[in-house]
């Protein structure tokens, strides 16, 4: 890629990262500040409670995905990535400052679900924007190492957020952490995402949307347009499904798994999850080169057949762990076989629409995915563990690659796939297989 291109996908992965760090510090810290807005009581209950409140921000995604994916098709890729860190700046700093329950009673829970619902608009715009504008920015050949960034700068700010905890646990008492010292990290997140927003006002609009004529196409990002397309929609729902229950189940969960679950201690959970993410963030852009070179397929199809077949046993290893190497390696295994997924799912999207439907087309379907999947994972595993029966949700996540490993063995490649079709009126030009090349009145 040229020094420009780099430019696009650095600065692009750099708002992702902080976007990340603010989404994922809310699940990473809830361990902390569980308590600080419900009675006392039950921790297990508390601790549900605020996961409820985070998948509520994911029932926003959706929201976001259409609000956001339809500025992105209609203004550009620039303003909805400027927009969606503005969002979670203006999150961050409310979770920052929301009172306990000792002080305002349930005022602070509703002012943590306004900051949720804001994260969620804001984050079911930015996975669209910044998957359609690393795959645009992308040269022909280099689409999968490009988008690949995408989950480089997620993890990052993910580990950033556990880097922040553990270096917390280590300066402040455990008192001080469940007092004032979990509202560190928003603020962190706040000045962040206030940086960013100002290194995306000088970006660049990718090549792909300003010569492709979608911005003089009154059709482009509209509900309408996305109808004609509905097949590729429901197909980035049936291949997000697997994906983001297994990525969920082993970054923003893992941590409470270990500490709750496996009987480690806080630190040494927070540690496990820190290097394995490390190392997973690591193999992204190779994973996403392969992809260039050997298709998208082979890498989906690996996930899933590993992930249907292999969590049960590596979650039931992982309750029984109880030091740090044995957690560090099944979940870096865990996490390797996740990366046929994340590496390269942007691009995947990203390739299925023309350019003006393509912000929203990634969006919308991905972001109710999210929600009815992604969102309620931590609160599925912990309702399986309330009632006493936590294996059942090693088999709900293995069943839900299941049904994505039909997905990916029927679905036709798409790296060579043309970005440069500006139409939103009917099918993509060279349709994947199973979604066929029918006209728009047979849709």
């Amino acid at each position: 890629m040229g020094r420009e291109q780099w430019k696009k996908v650095w600065v692009g992965s750099a708002g992702n990262m902080v976007e990340w760090f603010d989404w994922f510090v809310y699940a990473t810290f809830a361990v902390y500040f569980a308590d600080a807005f419900f009675p006392k009581g039950n921790e297990t209950a508390n601790l549900m409670n605020t996961m409820g409140i985070f998948a509520v921000g994911f029932f926003m995604r959706p929201v976001g995905g259409w609000l956001l994916g339809r500025i992105g098709d209609r203004r550009g890729r620039k303003a909805a990535l400027t927009l969606t860190v503005t969002l979670m700046s203006a999150s961050a700093i409310l979770i920052a400052v929301a009172p306990t329950y000792g002080v305002a009673g349930y005022g602070g829970v509703a002012v943590l679900l306004v900051a949720r619902l804001l994260q969620g608009l804001s984050v079911g715009g930015e996975y669209a924007a910044s998957a359609t504008y690393l795959t645009e920015a992308s040269a022909p050949g280099r689409r999968g190492f490009a988008s690949s960034f995408q989950y480089v700068s997620m993890t990052a700010g993910q580990l950033v957020g556990l880097g922040l905890q553990i270096v917390l646990q280590r300066t402040l008492s455990e008192d001080a952490l469940h007092s004032w010292g979990w509202r560190i990290p928003f603020i962190v997140g706040a000045v962040g995402a206030a940086v960013v927003f100002y290194l995306r006002r000088s970006l660049l609009e990718t090549e792909v949307y300003a010569e492709s004529g979608a911005a003089a196409d009154d059709s482009r990002g509209t509900l309408k347009a996305l109808w004609a397309h509905r097949r590729e929609a429901v197909l980035v729902m049936a291949l997000t499904m697997g994906g983001t229950v297994a990525y969920y189940t082993y970054t923003t969960y893992l941590t409470k798994f270990l500490s709750s679950s496996a009987g480690m201690s806080k630190p040494t959970a927070s540690l496990v999850s820190f290097c394995a993410l490390f190392v997973f963030m690591c193999v992204q852009p190779l994973a996403g080169i392969l992809s260039d070179r050997i298709g998208r397929r082979p890498l989906l199809i690996t996930f899933a057949v590993g992930s249907t077949f292999l969590t049960v046993p590596i979650m039931t290893m992982l309750k029984h762990a109880g030091t740090f190497w044995p957690a560090f390696g099944l979940a870096l295994l865990a996490l390797l076989i996740v990366t046929g997924y994340t590496s390269i799912n942007a691009c995947v999207k990203a390739e299925l629409f023309p350019t003006g439907i393509r912000a929203l087309g990634v969006a919308l379907p991905y972001a109710v995915a999210n929600a009815l999947f992604g969102g309620t994972a931590e609160y599925v595993a912990l309702w399986f563990k309330k009632a006493g029966a936590e294996s059942g949700f090693y088999w709900y996540v293995a069943g839900c690659a299941a049904v994505s490993l039909v997905v990916y063995l029927t679905m036709r490649e798409t790296r060579d796939i043309d970005l440069n079709r500006g139409s939103v009126a009917g099918p993509a030009a060279r349709a994947p297989e199973g979604l066929g090349e029918t006209s728009p009145s047979a849709l």
